[in-house]
């Protein structure tokens, strides 16, 4: 069957682009008020919770096992799926355990997709054009992220729609979109074979030593920043919703630009003013008692997350490109390691001290400045690393 134009991997991509924040967005701005309103959630369960969540990040290694029978692109095409269903799932269920068991299905769906996005864009795109092509694909999702904010605060505060259709719409969307996704695009070709068993490779270190610094140090920011709007501000549904707001227009607006910047930059530079950034916002978190102001923290929090793209960019440019399907997964694995305990510890340690929580997120952020200098002006292939170990291994 001849391939229609647009039927290209890049337009499936965005298109993947699409349909994820369509469902993880609406759980995501309704959840702190969801879980506080319906389910009595204090720090303790919602910490419960978002370790929960984390647990298919942890085992996203598996992605390796599952690819030995289905192909990349059909198992991204199903993990979308997996993560409507889940989303649609969250509002039938406002109790602690519903709640937990909806939150695991979401995440699988969200972690496998996450994972295999990762990895099919690094094979898809060339190295030269990867950094602005990445930024591109944030770009259309934060879009996408802005409308379904602008969407539900319309549902919220104009219709006074209930969380549990709200959920239903956003999930049943995710859905429909997987399945054009399989019925619409034909099976793409990839130029290298990946590798279908774990590798981890001495190589790579400080790239899963980037990696896992950043799991412990979004965290942080995922949980307990956006649950400080509501918790301590009083921040209602529909004024979350518009804060994401305001973060997705910055992506959409400049992410792309930021990848191009990050080309021009080298890596080393870029997370440099990344982990400079978050230094200041997690100790300011610490310590703010105006609303206006914490949620300016978590809008300026929220803009440094583009840069992170030089992560990716960095691991390409190293990275034997077999591997890189299979490093996709095992470093989801590392970036989950600490997101598993982080949650849950710090929910303990939010009870007696907020402030506390977030000042460890200055530690972690200090730790990946240090490394993030590291990285050379030029890596490739046996170029990895400035000192340390670097090597063919």
């Amino acid at each position: 069957m001849q391939r229609r134009s647009w039927q290209s991997p890049k337009n499936l991509l965005l298109l993947m682009s699409v349909a994820m924040p369509v469902a993880f967005s609406t759980w995501n701005a309704l959840l702190n008020n969801f879980v506080i309103e319906r389910a009595g959630f204090t720090g303790v369960e919602i910490g419960i919770l978002q370790s929960l969540r984390e647990i298919p990040g942890f085992l996203a290694f598996t992605t390796v096992f599952v690819l030995l029978i289905i192909k990349e692109q059909l198992l991204a095409v199903i993990a979308l799926a997996i993560l409507g269903i889940g989303v649609a799932l969250a509002g039938v269920f406002p109790t602690p355990a519903g709640l937990y068991c909806t939150t695991v299905l979401m995440s699988i769906g969200f972690h496998y997709f996450e994972v295999l996005k990762q990895s099919l864009a690094l094979q898809w795109f060339r190295k030269l054009e990867t950094p602005q092509a990445l930024g591109k694909l944030i770009s259309i999702g934060s879009i996408t992220s802005l409308i379904v904010y602008a969407v539900l605060w319309c549902l919220l505060e104009l219709l006074s729609l209930d969380y549990i259709w709200i959920f239903l719409l956003a999930g049943g969307a995710c859905c429909g979109l997987a399945v054009f996704m399989w019925l619409g695009f034909p099976k793409f070709e990839v130029e290298h074979e990946q590798t279908t068993k774990l590798v981890l490779r001495k190589r790579y270190w400080l790239y899963y030593a980037l990696k896992f610094l950043s799991g412990a140090r979004r965290q942080i920011f995922m949980v307990f920043a956006a649950f400080l709007m509501v918790e301590k501000f009083g921040y209602s549904a529909s004024q979350v919703a518009l804060l994401f707001l305001i973060n997705y227009a910055f992506n959409w607006l400049f992410a792309e630009k930021i990848g191009s910047l990050i080309g021009r930059i080298g890596e080393r530079r870029a997370l440099s003013i990344e982990y400079g950034g978050l230094i200041i916002v997690f100790s300011a978190y610490a310590f703010v008692e105006n609303a206006t102001i914490g949620a300016g923290l978590y809008v300026i929090d929220h803009m440094f997350f583009a840069l992170a793209i030089a992560m990716n960019t960095y691991f390409q440019k190293i990275a034997s490109p077999e591997d890189i399907a299979s490093s996709a997964g095992v470093s989801f694995t590392i970036n989950h390691m600490a997101a598993v305990v982080v949650p849950a510890v710090l929910g303990m340690v939010w009870i007696v001290s907020p402030a506390a929580v977030f000042l460890i997120g200055t530690g972690f952020a200090v730790c990946s400045l240090i490394l993030s200098q590291n990285i050379p002006t030029r890596p490739i292939q046996g170029n990895e690393v400035r000192w340390g170990w670097s090597g063919a291994v």
